[in-house]
């Protein structure tokens, strides 16, 4: 016969934070004559426990030359016998000690010896690597810390090399509205600038001077490439159309129609006659450059696709997204070769290195360095712009621009991600202070000269500063301490 069940009261669920919670308070009830604070610290216990560590961890220390044999008394009998043997015991003084030795006026000085060789038996200890001399007469907080002990590694991240800081030289004015693309030259005679105010114009770069006004787009216009190889100027903008000039007839030969919303980037590829339009309707389309056929549309992309480069060698298109992804194309297939998912914010630029297998890609979080073609995350770059990064362009030297949507113009070094100059564009009179934005950056040729195109409806040209010196604009460069590693 089955005995009765008892009728249990459930119990409640309680979290492991709330029953410890309980157990404190019980233990506080228990045996705290004061409730709702912790018992003082026992400094006797505390001085015990400190003198206990130091003495497992660095019983390697010796003696300064000239200075008597101290040692610590561990209680037994064997101790004092070897009073005249070089001891491994820590020759470390407690704050009693240290007040008898100030009135005596004996310097005792304590020397680390070297860590990767404790079997040492030479007497000198500041011939070591990384000795380092500690004075007993210090406080006796200060030598129970480790900082004294530990042997200094030099930092094992690139020093930069010194540029000279740029300055703003020359500001072309001719445009109405805001000044959206750049493109140079070959021959490096002229550059090319495209505006909100629908016209493409060339200017001198040696003079700054307008040579030529070209008319054509219902919209503004967000990019442009000059061809190397033929007379030929393309440019795309916010009426979804990408088109062909013909530079020695100064016409539209050819329009180039398969965007469904406005293109904001575009890139000529460096040896096949292809042209390369990213836009905002996610998609990067491959252009054959003579018969105006879309040989690809290289989709993956969730948002607006905002830059894009090309290269000779696989990977051959990289594009970057808002959807804060940058791709690399196969551009056999029209398929995803990889995806980069480091930042978290809209890449709005890229910039490949003119001769390194590497590449720089900026959102508003920070400025990353892959290399290519693996598409590996090298570092960021040291120190963050604090805005959106609109643009950005780097020269042989080494020498990375990068231009904000706040007016900062910001220089880097490329090898070691050194922010070595910040500059502030200064709007044109009769501008607004919030129309101080970057919006693209070219070099030149030679990479001497930078254009930055702004959204005061000015063109401002920079150049380095001939009179700098290492001693008037110094190296202030700190090696960073914790490296993040994505």
């Amino acid at each position: 016969m089955p005995g009765q069940t008892l009728d249990m009261e459930p119990v409640e669920p309680q979290s492991l934070k709330k029953l410890s919670l309980k157990s404190l308070k019980r233990a506080l009830d228990l045996f705290s004559p004061v409730h709702g604070q912790f018992a003082a610290p026992d400094p006797e216990s505390k001085k015990i426990r400190m003198s206990h560590k130091i003495n497992v961890e660095y019983s390697g220390i010796k003696t300064a030359p000239g200075q008597p044999l101290r040692q610590v008394n561990y209680g037994s009998a064997d101790a004092s016998s070897q009073g005249s043997a070089p001891s491994n015991a820590l020759a470390l003084t407690g704050p009693g000690d240290s007040r008898n030795s100030q009135k005596e006026g004996t310097p005792n000085a304590l020397a680390v010896g070297p860590s990767l060789q404790p079997k040492m038996q030479n007497n000198v200890g500041t011939s070591g690597k990384g000795t380092v001399m500690v004075s007993s007469s210090a406080p006796f907080s200060e030598r129970l810390t480790t900082s004294a002990i530990i042997e200094r590694i030099p930092s094992k991240w690139p020093r930069p090399v010194w540029h000279r800081p740029w300055k703003n030289y020359r500001v072309i004015s001719g445009h109405l509205g805001w000044v959206r693309s750049v493109a140079f030259d070959p021959s490096n005679n002229w550059f090319c600038t495209g505006s909100a105010d629908r016209t493409i114009k060339i200017w001198d770069v040696a003079s700054g001077r307008l040579k030529l006004t070209l008319t054509g787009h219902i919209e503004q216009i967000r990019g442009l490439a000059v061809s190397s190889k033929h007379t030929y100027m393309f440019s795309a903008g916010d009426d979804k159309q990408v088109k062909c000039w013909d530079l020695e007839q100064n016409k539209v030969i050819r329009s180039y129609h398969g965007h469904l919303s406005g293109v904001y980037c575009l890139a000529l590829h460096p040896t096949i006659d292809i042209l390369l339009t990213g836009g905002r309707d996610s998609v990067c389309r491959v252009w054959d450059i003579r018969t105006k056929m879309q040989i690809f549309a290289l989709s993956g992309h969730d948002n607006t696709v905002c830059s894009v480069f090309t290269r000779p060698t696989d990977p051959q298109v990289v594009t970057g997204s808002h959807d804060t992804t940058i791709k690399f194309w196969d551009l056999r297939y029209g398929k995803t070769m990889s995806t980069l998912t480091h930042h978290k914010k809209s890449v709005r630029a890229m910039a490949p290195h003119p001769k390194e297998h590497s590449f720089a890609s900026a959102s508003a979080d920070n400025i990353k360095k892959f290399s290519l073609p693996k598409g590996e995350f090298l570092h960021n770059m040291l120190s963050q712009q604090k805005t959106i990064i609109n643009t950005m362009a780097v020269n042989e030297d080494g020498v990375m621009a990068t231009g904000g949507d706040n007016g900062s113009l910001w220089f880097w070094d490329w090898r070691s991600g050194h922010n070595f100059q910040q500059a502030q564009t200064i709007v044109q009179p009769g501008s607004l202070d919030s129309e101080a934005g970057i919006y693209s950056l070219s070099y030149d040729i030679t990479g001497t000269r930078l254009v930055s195109c702004e959204a005061d409806k000015t063109i401002k040209m920079w150049k380095e500063d001939e009179t700098a010196t290492e001693q008037t604009h110094p190296l202030n460069f700190k090696p960073p301490k914790d490296i993040r590693r994505f």
